[in-house]
């Protein structure tokens, strides 16, 4: 009996060597995409919708999850009021006339699922016709900080100019609860320099609880932010035409324990990245005494499922001039280049306005590179690394995580396990 008991002792101290929490990527105790996530929205059987949302909601509304709605047109809530959203509820954009959800300046919206009865806005077209960009999207915006003269933005989206602007001065500022949430097909190309996104935030403060959401197959970014104070965690992005996280304006966010997770035939050939950092978007309109675009990002996952020859597959994090990015305890699989960076004078301003520590780099091309060329020669990579516990390996996708196949629901918990000189070493 007691061998019996060594035995199973050194079996769990064995699997606990593989498995033992390292502090690197998404939560090692459960997998997070588990119960509420789909990966599979093109043959999701969803009822059909039996009541209609359109036009102004001005006064405080209720969706009830035992109906499905149909978003029909450029939907506003407007006049401070809250659009509360049971958990389980569907809501469907309509195809024709580009549903889209506008919470605006002054509004709420509390939709607030369950792991088990998550709130999920897609498509109104039949499984298998289902495609990016089917509807609009989910548009919210507040009174925080941006960095546009005048501390004023206004959404460059064909909205009601009496209800298209954003930014504030109060950045602690809520605009409700969006918790276990999807967003599916999303996204439409109104015009070339006018594109929805799955998620718009303009102008959010910290105040906004933003957790558990997945956007899929968005035909533009997944999520974008314009500005405001951000607390952003447990997000999915799965499958985005363009960027999966977007921050610009002046945004100031804390950003932990989310998934980017990129094919490069969905990729669209506008740069699209995982992580996109600017200061702005629209240079006549910055203003450089403001705050620059901040982000801190940790225990991130970004991962490319797929090698191809398409010159799809572009940097996992791109950061711009004059924006700031802290990047720690996440793991990048797949990509062109770790971090693309523009207009840093390499070494001194580099280290200022990036700061990179306790990654793992696995199966890309490059590291560090630069839309100025140059800047690459003038920079000890090595040494940068070294200091701050930065791993390069590579491998197979299947070395990196539990489970990569989105086929199945994917768990993408780091495994701790590299490949070195053919040879896979336990770390």
């Amino acid at each position: 009996m007691k061998t019996n008991l060594l035995l199973l002792l050194a079996i769990f101290s064995l699997c606990s060597s593989v498995y033992a929490q390292s502090g690197l990527g998404v939560s090692e105790k459960e997998n997070m995409l588990e119960y509420w996530t789909e990966f599979d929205p093109k043959k999701k059987e969803y009822r059909e919708p039996k009541k209609i949302l359109a036009g102004y909601i001005s006064e405080n509304t209720t969706l009830y999850s035992r109906d499905t709605y149909l978003l029909e047109g450029v939907v506003y809530v407007i006049n401070n009021a809250v659009l509360t959203i049971e958990p389980g509820t569907i809501i469907r954009g309509d195809s024709k006339t580009c549903g889209t959800l506008v919470i605006t300046k002054g509004a709420k919206i509390i939709a607030e699922g369950t792991e088990s009865f998550p709130i999920v806005f897609t498509t109104n077209k039949d499984s298998y016709s289902r495609k990016p960009g089917d509807w609009g999207g989910i548009v919210i915006m507040g009174d925080a900080p941006i960095n546009n003269f005048g501390g004023i933005g206004i959404l460059n989206f064909d909205l009601d100019t009496s209800y298209n602007r954003y930014g504030g001065d109060n950045s602690l500022s809520s605009s409700g609860i969006l918790k276990y949430v999807r967003v599916e097909y999303a996204g439409r190309k109104l015009k070339s320099k006018k594109e929805l996104n799955g998620i718009s935030f303009a102008g959010v403060g910290s105040g906004t609880k933003i957790e558990n959401i997945q956007v899929s197959f968005s035909d533009d970014d997944s999520f974008e932010f314009y500005g405001g104070n951000v607390k952003l965690k447990n997000l999915v992005s799965y499958r985005a035409s363009d960027d999966d996280f977007d921050f610009t304006q002046g945004a100031q966010a804390n950003f932990t324990n989310s998934v980017a997770i990129r094919n490069p035939y969905s990729s669209d050939l506008e740069n699209s990245r995982c992580l996109e950092i600017n200061s702005n978007d629209d240079i006549e309109k910055f203003d450089p005494l403001r705050n620059k675009t901040n982000v801190t990002a940790s225990n991130l996952v970004l991962v490319n499922t797929e090698d191809n020859d398409q010159g799809l597959v572009k940097e996992a994090v791109f950061v711009s001039k004059e924006s700031q990015l802290s990047f720690s305890n996440s793991v990048v699989y797949g990509f062109k280049d770790l971090l693309m960076v523009n207009e840093f004078s390499f070494m001194d301003e580099f280290e200022k306005n990036i700061k990179l520590k306790n990654l793992v780099i696995g199966h890309c091309n490059n590291t560090i590179s630069s839309m100025k060329l140059k800047d690459t020669l003038e920079m000890d990579i090595d040494y940068l690394f070294s200091k701050n516990n930065i791993k390069v390996s590579d491998g197979l996708i299947e070395d990196y995580f539990m489970n990569a196949n989105v086929l199945e629901t994917p768990d993408f918990r780091y495994l701790k396990i590299e490949r070195t000189n053919n040879n896979l070493v336990n770390k």
